[in-house]
Protein backbone atom coordinates (compact mmCIF):
# COMPACT_ATOMS: atom_id res chain seq x y z
CA UNK A 1 0.00 0.00 0.00
CA UNK A 2 1.62 3.41 -0.73
CA UNK A 3 2.20 6.05 1.67
CA UNK A 4 0.20 8.58 2.41
CA UNK A 5 1.78 11.71 1.43
CA UNK A 6 1.58 14.13 4.70
CA UNK A 7 0.45 18.18 4.70
CA UNK A 8 0.66 20.54 7.13
CA UNK A 9 -1.50 23.63 6.61
CA UNK A 10 -0.74 27.10 7.59
CA UNK A 11 -3.46 28.90 9.83
CA UNK A 12 -4.30 31.46 7.11
CA UNK A 13 -4.85 28.22 4.43
CA UNK A 14 -7.30 26.68 6.95
CA UNK A 15 -8.90 30.13 7.91
CA UNK A 16 -9.53 31.14 4.43
CA UNK A 17 -11.11 27.80 2.91
CA UNK A 18 -13.30 27.91 5.53
CA UNK A 19 -14.96 31.10 3.77
CA UNK A 20 -14.54 29.42 0.37
CA UNK A 21 -16.58 26.24 1.96
CA UNK A 22 -19.27 28.92 3.77
CA UNK A 23 -19.72 30.17 0.13
CA UNK A 24 -20.00 26.81 -1.81
CA UNK A 25 -22.64 26.16 0.46
CA UNK A 26 -24.43 29.59 0.44
CA UNK A 27 -24.46 29.34 -3.18
CA UNK A 28 -26.92 25.53 -3.17
CA UNK A 29 -29.01 26.51 -0.36
CA UNK A 30 -30.61 29.58 -1.41
CA UNK A 31 -34.03 29.46 -2.96
CA UNK A 32 -35.62 30.02 -5.09
CA UNK A 33 -32.77 29.65 -7.29
CA UNK A 34 -33.97 29.94 -11.12
CA UNK A 35 -33.04 26.33 -12.79
CA UNK A 36 -30.36 25.38 -10.18
CA UNK A 37 -30.08 22.96 -7.44
CA UNK A 38 -31.37 23.97 -3.92
CA UNK A 39 -32.48 22.22 -0.57
CA UNK A 40 -36.31 22.65 -2.24
CA UNK A 41 -35.60 21.62 -5.78
CA UNK A 42 -33.34 20.01 -8.66
CA UNK A 43 -34.21 22.72 -10.95
CA UNK A 44 -33.18 22.40 -14.58
CA UNK A 45 -31.47 19.02 -13.36
CA UNK A 46 -32.32 15.33 -13.72
CA UNK A 47 -28.64 13.88 -12.32
CA UNK A 48 -28.06 15.82 -9.54
CA UNK A 49 -30.09 17.05 -5.89
CA UNK A 50 -29.19 18.60 -2.86
CA UNK A 51 -27.19 16.19 -1.24
CA UNK A 52 -24.96 15.65 -4.48
CA UNK A 53 -23.45 18.87 -4.33
CA UNK A 54 -23.08 18.39 -0.19
CA UNK A 55 -20.69 14.89 -1.01
CA UNK A 56 -18.94 17.49 -3.45
CA UNK A 57 -18.54 20.37 -1.38
CA UNK A 58 -17.09 18.02 1.50
CA UNK A 59 -14.50 15.87 -0.98
CA UNK A 60 -13.47 19.41 -2.38
CA UNK A 61 -12.86 21.17 1.09
CA UNK A 62 -9.56 19.79 1.13
CA UNK A 63 -8.54 21.26 -1.74
CA UNK A 64 -9.71 24.41 -1.32
CA UNK A 65 -7.11 25.05 2.18
CA UNK A 66 -4.67 23.82 -0.75
CA UNK A 67 -5.20 26.13 -3.58
CA UNK A 68 -4.86 29.25 -0.34
CA UNK A 69 -1.28 27.28 0.80
CA UNK A 70 -0.47 27.38 -3.20
CA UNK A 71 -0.96 30.87 -3.21
CA UNK A 72 0.98 31.59 0.20
CA UNK A 73 4.34 31.12 -1.14
CA UNK A 74 7.33 32.92 -2.72
CA UNK A 75 6.39 31.41 -6.33
CA UNK A 76 6.21 34.15 -9.20
CA UNK A 77 2.11 34.71 -9.98
CA UNK A 78 2.50 32.34 -13.05
CA UNK A 79 4.31 29.56 -11.40
CA UNK A 80 1.29 29.45 -8.39
CA UNK A 81 -1.43 29.77 -11.45
CA UNK A 82 0.05 26.30 -12.88
CA UNK A 83 0.63 24.39 -9.52
CA UNK A 84 -3.32 25.25 -8.83
CA UNK A 85 -4.17 24.47 -11.76
CA UNK A 86 -2.70 20.79 -11.95
CA UNK A 87 -4.22 20.55 -8.47
CA UNK A 88 -7.71 21.64 -9.54
CA UNK A 89 -7.21 18.37 -12.09
CA UNK A 90 -6.77 15.83 -8.87
CA UNK A 91 -9.56 17.84 -7.29
CA UNK A 92 -12.08 17.01 -10.01
CA UNK A 93 -10.89 13.70 -10.46
CA UNK A 94 -12.05 13.23 -7.07
CA UNK A 95 -15.00 14.97 -7.48
CA UNK A 96 -16.09 12.75 -10.31
CA UNK A 97 -15.09 9.80 -8.02
CA UNK A 98 -17.69 10.96 -5.68
CA UNK A 99 -20.89 11.99 -7.55
CA UNK A 100 -20.18 8.79 -9.81
CA UNK A 101 -19.40 11.42 -13.18
CA UNK A 102 -21.65 14.04 -12.34
CA UNK A 103 -20.20 17.64 -12.91
CA UNK A 104 -21.65 19.63 -9.77
CA UNK A 105 -18.14 22.11 -9.41
CA UNK A 106 -16.06 21.95 -12.13
CA UNK A 107 -16.38 25.66 -13.43
CA UNK A 108 -16.57 26.55 -9.48
CA UNK A 109 -13.34 24.68 -9.07
CA UNK A 110 -11.43 26.73 -11.31
CA UNK A 111 -12.97 29.96 -10.64
CA UNK A 112 -12.28 29.33 -6.68
CA UNK A 113 -9.44 27.54 -6.90
CA UNK A 114 -7.64 30.93 -8.60
CA UNK A 115 -9.50 33.14 -5.49
CA UNK A 116 -8.46 30.94 -3.44
CA UNK A 117 -4.28 31.13 -4.20
CA UNK A 118 -4.89 34.72 -4.82
CA UNK A 119 -5.88 35.35 -1.04
CA UNK A 120 -3.24 33.20 0.24
CA UNK A 121 -0.81 35.54 -2.45
CA UNK A 122 -2.28 38.34 -0.95
CA UNK A 123 -1.44 37.17 2.45
CA UNK A 124 2.31 36.29 1.71
CA UNK A 125 3.21 39.68 0.17
CA UNK A 126 1.33 41.59 3.03
CA UNK A 127 -1.13 42.97 0.11
CA UNK A 128 -4.52 44.56 1.08
CA UNK A 129 -8.17 43.44 -0.02
CA UNK A 130 -7.95 46.05 -2.98
CA UNK A 131 -4.88 44.47 -5.11
CA UNK A 132 -6.67 41.38 -5.26
CA UNK A 133 -8.00 41.54 -8.27
CA UNK A 134 -4.38 42.74 -10.15
CA UNK A 135 -3.13 39.34 -8.50
CA UNK A 136 -5.51 37.35 -10.21
CA UNK A 137 -4.55 39.83 -13.34
CA UNK A 138 -1.20 38.99 -13.32
CA UNK A 139 -1.74 35.02 -12.30
CA UNK A 140 -4.13 34.77 -15.33
CA UNK A 141 -2.09 36.28 -17.69
CA UNK A 142 -2.32 34.85 -21.33
CA UNK A 143 -5.04 32.23 -19.99
CA UNK A 144 -6.66 32.54 -23.27
CA UNK A 145 -4.42 32.81 -25.86
CA UNK A 146 -2.84 30.02 -24.49
CA UNK A 147 -5.69 27.88 -23.94
CA UNK A 148 -7.62 28.48 -27.36
CA UNK A 149 -4.66 29.30 -29.95
CA UNK A 150 -4.97 25.65 -30.93
CA UNK A 151 -8.42 24.66 -30.75
CA UNK A 152 -8.90 23.93 -34.46
CA UNK A 153 -6.97 21.32 -34.56
CA UNK A 154 -7.95 19.81 -31.31
CA UNK A 155 -9.79 16.17 -31.43
CA UNK A 156 -11.96 16.56 -28.22
CA UNK A 157 -13.08 20.29 -27.15
CA UNK A 158 -14.76 21.27 -23.89
CA UNK A 159 -18.33 23.02 -23.79
CA UNK A 160 -15.99 26.67 -23.07
CA UNK A 161 -13.80 25.61 -26.25
CA UNK A 162 -16.76 24.84 -28.29
CA UNK A 163 -18.41 28.38 -27.73
CA UNK A 164 -15.46 29.87 -27.89
CA UNK A 165 -15.19 28.48 -31.04
CA UNK A 166 -18.97 29.01 -32.49
CA UNK A 167 -19.43 32.92 -30.37
CA UNK A 168 -16.48 34.02 -29.55
CA UNK A 169 -17.20 33.96 -26.03
CA UNK A 170 -14.31 33.53 -23.76
CA UNK A 171 -16.62 32.58 -20.99
CA UNK A 172 -15.02 31.56 -17.64
CA UNK A 173 -11.34 31.81 -18.69
CA UNK A 174 -11.68 35.40 -19.86
CA UNK A 175 -13.26 36.37 -16.66
CA UNK A 176 -10.83 34.89 -14.73
CA UNK A 177 -7.89 36.73 -17.18
CA UNK A 178 -9.79 40.03 -16.70
CA UNK A 179 -9.83 39.57 -13.17
CA UNK A 180 -13.49 38.84 -12.28
CA UNK A 181 -14.61 42.45 -13.37
CA UNK A 182 -18.10 41.20 -13.14
CA UNK A 183 -17.75 40.27 -9.35
CA UNK A 184 -15.37 43.16 -7.90
CA UNK A 185 -16.99 45.64 -10.47
CA UNK A 186 -20.51 44.47 -9.94
CA UNK A 187 -22.09 41.56 -7.86
CA UNK A 188 -20.03 42.35 -4.61
CA UNK A 189 -21.48 45.65 -4.70
CA UNK A 190 -24.90 44.57 -4.67
CA UNK A 191 -24.55 42.45 -2.22
CA UNK A 192 -23.23 44.49 0.10
CA UNK A 193 -25.84 46.99 -0.25
CA UNK A 194 -28.80 44.36 -0.05
CA UNK A 195 -27.56 43.77 3.86
CA UNK A 196 -31.31 44.67 5.10
CA UNK A 197 -32.65 41.26 3.50
CA UNK A 198 -31.94 37.98 5.05
CA UNK A 199 -29.07 36.10 3.56
CA UNK A 200 -30.86 33.86 1.55
CA UNK A 201 -32.79 36.73 0.07
CA UNK A 202 -29.78 38.72 -0.17
CA UNK A 203 -28.12 35.90 -1.88
CA UNK A 204 -31.28 35.15 -4.27
CA UNK A 205 -31.29 39.07 -5.69
CA UNK A 206 -27.68 38.62 -5.93
CA UNK A 207 -28.23 35.81 -8.28
CA UNK A 208 -30.58 37.62 -10.22
CA UNK A 209 -28.19 40.39 -10.46
CA UNK A 210 -25.39 38.19 -11.91
CA UNK A 211 -27.66 36.15 -14.29
CA UNK A 212 -28.57 39.86 -15.98
CA UNK A 213 -25.38 40.42 -16.58
CA UNK A 214 -23.19 37.32 -16.84
CA UNK A 215 -22.75 35.31 -20.73
CA UNK A 216 -23.47 32.60 -18.72
CA UNK A 217 -21.75 29.46 -20.94
CA UNK A 218 -23.78 26.67 -19.32
CA UNK A 219 -26.67 28.36 -20.50
CA UNK A 220 -24.84 28.80 -24.04
CA UNK A 221 -23.83 25.11 -24.10
CA UNK A 222 -27.59 23.81 -24.11
CA UNK A 223 -29.64 26.49 -25.81
CA UNK A 224 -28.52 29.07 -27.96
CA UNK A 225 -27.18 32.99 -27.85
CA UNK A 226 -30.87 34.29 -28.18
CA UNK A 227 -31.86 31.98 -24.83
CA UNK A 228 -28.83 33.91 -23.06
CA UNK A 229 -30.49 37.54 -23.91
CA UNK A 230 -33.77 36.02 -23.03
CA UNK A 231 -32.67 35.28 -19.68
CA UNK A 232 -30.24 38.35 -19.35
CA UNK A 233 -33.50 40.27 -20.31
CA UNK A 234 -35.93 38.84 -17.59
CA UNK A 235 -33.45 38.97 -14.91
CA UNK A 236 -32.79 42.82 -15.68
CA UNK A 237 -36.16 43.22 -15.68
CA UNK A 238 -36.96 41.62 -11.95
CA UNK A 239 -33.72 43.60 -10.68
CA UNK A 240 -35.55 47.02 -12.09
CA UNK A 241 -38.59 46.77 -10.08
CA UNK A 242 -37.31 45.39 -6.95
CA UNK A 243 -36.30 42.00 -7.00
CA UNK A 244 -36.37 39.77 -3.45
CA UNK A 245 -37.40 43.57 -2.24
CA UNK A 246 -40.43 43.58 -3.85
CA UNK A 247 -43.31 41.05 -3.67
CA UNK A 248 -43.57 41.51 -7.44
CA UNK A 249 -40.03 41.09 -7.63
CA UNK A 250 -40.62 37.84 -5.83
CA UNK A 251 -43.30 36.83 -7.82
CA UNK A 252 -41.33 37.19 -10.75
CA UNK A 253 -38.94 35.05 -9.96
CA UNK A 254 -40.98 32.23 -8.96
CA UNK A 255 -42.31 32.21 -12.28
CA UNK A 256 -38.79 32.39 -14.09
CA UNK A 257 -38.26 29.35 -11.65
CA UNK A 258 -41.14 27.35 -13.37
CA UNK A 259 -40.17 28.12 -16.62
CA UNK A 260 -36.65 27.36 -16.37
CA UNK A 261 -37.42 23.83 -14.82
CA UNK A 262 -39.50 23.37 -18.38
CA UNK A 263 -36.92 24.54 -20.82
CA UNK A 264 -33.77 23.12 -18.72
CA UNK A 265 -31.91 26.28 -18.27
CA UNK A 266 -29.41 26.50 -15.69
CA UNK A 267 -27.68 29.41 -14.92
CA UNK A 268 -24.50 27.23 -13.53
CA UNK A 269 -22.23 29.87 -14.42
CA UNK A 270 -23.64 32.68 -12.42
CA UNK A 271 -24.33 30.70 -9.43
CA UNK A 272 -20.62 29.64 -9.73
CA UNK A 273 -19.55 33.87 -9.77
CA UNK A 274 -22.32 33.83 -6.59
CA UNK A 275 -19.99 31.86 -4.58
CA UNK A 276 -17.31 33.45 -5.49
CA UNK A 277 -19.40 37.18 -4.49
CA UNK A 278 -19.46 35.59 -1.07
CA UNK A 279 -16.24 34.36 -0.93
CA UNK A 280 -14.59 38.09 -1.34
CA UNK A 281 -16.67 39.37 0.67
CA UNK A 282 -16.04 37.02 3.58
CA UNK A 283 -12.24 37.46 2.61
CA UNK A 284 -12.29 41.55 2.50
CA UNK A 285 -14.08 41.32 5.78
CA UNK A 286 -11.47 39.22 6.95
CA UNK A 287 -8.62 41.67 5.61
CA UNK A 288 -10.29 44.70 6.55
CA UNK A 289 -10.07 42.92 10.69
CA UNK A 290 -7.02 41.81 10.62
CA UNK A 291 -5.36 45.08 8.79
Amino acid sequence: MEKEKIVFLNEISLTISSFALQSILYEVSCFPSPGLVSPTSNGAHEDMDYFTFIDSTAVLSKYLALFVQHGYSSQTYLEIFKDVRALGVKAEEEMFMKTKGINTHKGMLFLMGIACAAVGKAFYEKKTFGELRNIIIKMANGLVENDFIALLNKPELSHGEKIYLKYKIDGIRGEVERGMPIVFQYSLELFKQNADLSINDRLVHTLIGLMAQCNDTTILHRHSIEKLESVKEKARGIIEIGGMKSTQGKERIAIMSQEFITEKISPGGSADLLAITVFLFLVEQYMNKEI
